[in-house]
């Protein structure tokens, strides 16, 4: 049978209030602006409510994706035969923690709005946070970091919830943190609920001043008027990718709607009606190009579903 018929069943039985939405395109949720119809797609409001949707779709063997600002991924054109979870609009609260110096962001808040939050605190650490497009979830995940920062730097835990069990507040060693990666890369079931920041005292003027400046690098520096998922390829050991690219003489290769970009050569970007199609294409060509010049394999930061 198929899923959905009992994934609805058990929504209108136990979650009646439930915002949901069939065969809504990923392209609306996703930074790319790419990405076909997800067959349902869910907006819980509560932990409480998550836990109720995660148990519904175990049980009806519904597979999962959780998103935020799905600036992190690419999604297929033909759409997904699952259930994506979107927790920004509903799971994103940000509130002092219990101990001093310490930020409670739930896994939907975006990081520019727990940086933003510490700042008001005189809260210092999160100023690299400010300009990334992500979500505190895929944050923790990914380990998410810019201009010398990581999450991993400032995080003093986080609450998980694994498949048939109860939140668990994990630390970074157990999470281990390193680059563009965690815990949670390797069993993407595990679901972020929410992460805490211990930072330190600063003057918020000096903080905000420091959040403006990397602002005004970014925007100086990245095409930011285009849609993309940010740079494309982790950084190889020893190397840029974006250097690479660029020494290759890629910038502005085109496929289809995707570009690598003009202004940074480590961002592919959407010219605008790019299918999946086209930027799974334009990422193998940039990846044989570059291994060809240059013997370096570049492995693609975006998760490409």
């Amino acid at each position: 049978m198929d899923w959905v018929l009992e994934f609805d069943r058990g929504v209108g039985e136990r979650l009646p209030d439930l915002c949901l939405m069939n065969d809504e395109p990923m392209g609306r949720h996703t930074s790319f602006r790419i990405g076909g119809p997800a067959r349902r797609m869910a907006f819980p409001r509560s932990v409480a409510e998550l836990r109720t949707l995660l148990e519904v779709a175990r049980v009806c063997s519904a597979e999962v994706l959780v998103i935020g600002n799905g600036t992190n991924l690419l999604a297929p054109d033909e759409g997904l035969d699952r259930l994506v979870i979107d927790l920004s609009q509903g799971l994103n609260r940000v509130e002092c923690g219990a101990e001093p110096g310490t930020v409670l962001a739930e896994a939907g808040a975006s990081l520019a709005r727990a940086a933003d939050f510490a700042c008001k605190q005189g809260l210092t650490g999160l100023e690299f946070a400010h300009g990334i497009p992500g979500t505190v979830g895929g944050g923790v995940c990914m380990n998410a970091g810019a201009y010398g920062g990581e999450i991993r730097q400032v995080l003093d835990g986080a609450a998980v919830l694994f498949p048939g069990g109860e939140p668990q507040v994990l630390p970074p060693k157990v999470l281990r943190l390193s680059y563009r990666h965690s815990l949670l890369t390797e069993r993407p079931e595990g679901v972020v609920l929410y992460a805490v920041f211990r930072l330190s005292p600063g003057d918020p003027e000096v903080i905000r001043a420091n959040m403006r400046e990397l602002m005004e690098r970014r925007k100086a520096t990245q095409p930011l008027e285009w849609p993309s998922a940010g740079s494309t390829f982790k950084r190889p050991e020893g190397y840029f990718a974006g250097t690479l690219i660029d020494q290759c003489g890629l910038k502005g290769l085109t496929i289809g709607g995707a570009q690598v970009s003009e202004k940074h050569a480590g961002f592919l970007i959407n010219r605008g009606g790019a299918t999946s199609a086209d930027m799974k294409a334009l990422i193998a060509e940039v990846q044989k190009r570059v291994y060809a010049e240059k013997g370096v394999h570049l492995e693609p930061e975006v998760r490409i579903l």
